[in-house]
């Protein structure tokens, strides 16, 4: 008997996945390079399920049905690098070498173009939904060597997760290094997701009007709503859970956040694309400041806390909390696509948004019924230039605005950081500007370096320099956009 597909990396993600694809009726070698862990899978979680252990490499590649599917669980980085070097020997040409691993998606463009010239096809696939995903049906985002899809098409529609219409959440996203683009684009938006979510715990919390029970509840009946997901859903199942003694655990949580750096990816990787990702830059510096905690204990006695604002309707401020939380989450999903867009034009991979919006319905971490309305948008115009000048999204950003800026003036009058809440609020302004002050910026660069300006009067494209101190030249520096 030989197996359909082999996975190696038996850590959390690889020992869900195999169970996945053993459950949906696929037989699955498995190895790892510390082959204790094999021996202890397949006696334990694995123990009668249709699975090959291999304790050697050679062993493990004889063990697969061709053209060989080999799928990487492990650690992104150099430990992929090296089993693709061990495997390329042992493989023919055809064969499948897929990773699903957190990888950067440069490091998936070059492996992609590597393996491909050794006659092999290669698949850098992200992979949503942790532990519970990979072991139910997680997002999947593919990409790389599209002659390998058909191969493992059935496979991934098996194993991943199903919206609530029952369409699985996998599409084929692009060429090389699209799906770990993909990926990291989510992880970015889910870095903004949470951020919000905190920012508006942290409103309610510091306003002393609400219990962690009333809190709970309030979260639970937005999950009802337009902010249906299932970050809203845990979050009210976190604030509702109690320690051994009654307290809320959550109280007990040291307030210092950690991060595996594909938040900082994605921000890195919007400003080489151009792009102003601000909300989710914040949100990434939020857990940058939040892990400074001995600082900030040490800052807290220096400087006085404003004198506050007394909540007079509980159920109007809530209801602004969620509009302002609403309204915020929309620019951050606008800010990703444009960053996805523009990806997909510097590297020519032909992206289809609204296909990308339907597979975070299901398995990943974003999930939510909010990705149904921007399908919709991406359906209606696929050109679309910006979720906000969809009607759907400019309707709601119409009726929330009012709360979304009484919620941040009330935070500013207060105290409360919300980072995430207020840059996408100055975003949403300075898209919406027909005029803004760059005028005088570009002043100021031409009167310090010559760089030249841009005339109101004159053809767009015609640069212009002025000898601003009478002591200057005429020569102006080139221009260029960095």
């Amino acid at each position: 008997m030989k197996a359909d597909i082999g996975l190696i990396g038996l850590a959390v993600m690889g020992e869900n996945l195999v169970l996945n694809m053993e459950s949906r009726g696929y037989t699955v070698a498995v190895f790892n390079r510390t082959t204790e862990k094999v021996s202890a899978f397949v006696n334990g979680r694995g123990k009668g399920k249709k699975l090959i252990p291999a304790y050697s490499p050679g062993e493990f590649i004889a063990s697969l049905s061709r053209p060989r599917k080999v799928m990487l669980m492990v650690k992104a980085g150099k430990p992929v690098d090296d089993f693709i070097e061990l495997l390329i020997p042992l493989l023919d040409k055809g064969d499948i070498i897929i990773e699903g691993g957190n990888s950067h998606f440069p490091d998936t463009i070059r492996r992609t173009a590597y393996v491909e010239s050794k006659g092999l096809l290669y698949i850098g696939t992200g992979v949503s939904g942790g532990e519970e995903g990979a072991l139910l049906g997680p997002s999947l985002m593919p990409g790389g060597s599209v002659e390998a899809w058909p191969h493992v098409k059935d496979i991934f529609h098996s194993i991943a997760a199903r919206a609530s219409d029952g369409a699985p959440c996998v599409t084929w996203i692009g060429d090389n290094g699209a799906g770990h683009f993909v990926k990291m684009a989510h992880n970015g938006i889910e870095y903004g997701d949470m951020q919000l979510i905190c920012e508006a715990y942290h409103l309610m919390l510091s306003s002393g009007a609400f219990t962690y029970d009333e809190m709970a509840d309030i979260f639970d009946g937005w999950n009802k709503g337009e902010l249906d997901s299932f970050l809203i859903q845990i979050t009210g199942e976190i604030l509702r859970f109690r320690d051994t003694d009654g307290q809320p655990l959550v109280t007990r949580i040291l307030d210092s956040a950690g991060q595996k750096g594909t938040g900082k990816w994605t921000v890195i990787s919007a400003l080489d694309h151009g792009v102003p990702l601000s909300l989710i830059g914040e949100s990434v510096f939020a857990r940058f400041i939040s892990a400074m905690k001995k600082e900030r204990v040490k800052a807290s006695p220096l400087f006085n806390n404003p004198a506050g604002v007394t909540i007079r309707d509980k159920k109007q401020f809530v209801d602004d909390i969620r509009r302002a939380l609403y309204a915020s989450k929309i620019v951050s999903y606008a800010q990703g696509f444009n960053l996805l867009r523009n990806a997909a034009a510097e590297y020519k991979w032909n992206l289809n948004y609204g296909e990308i919006a339907m597979i975070w319905r299901g398995g990943c971490i974003i999930r939510s019924a909010f990705l149904n309305k921007i399908y919709e948008a991406f359906s209606r115009e696929p050109g679309l230039p910006n979720l906000i000048t969809d009607e759907y999204f400019t309707g709601i950003l119409r009726e929330n605005s009012d709360s979304w800026r009484r919620v941040v003036a009330h935070a500013v009058a207060t105290g409360i950081p919300v980072p995430a809440m207020s840059s996408a609020l100055a975003w949403f302004d300075s898209y919406r500007s027909e005029w803004l002050p760059a005028n005088l910026l570009q002043a100021q660069r031409d009167y310090f370096g010559a760089h030249t300006y841009q005339r109101t009067d004159k053809p767009e494209g015609e640069f212009f320099h002025t000898n601003w101190t009478g002591r200057g030249g005429d020569t102006a520096s080139s221009t260029y956009n960095a």
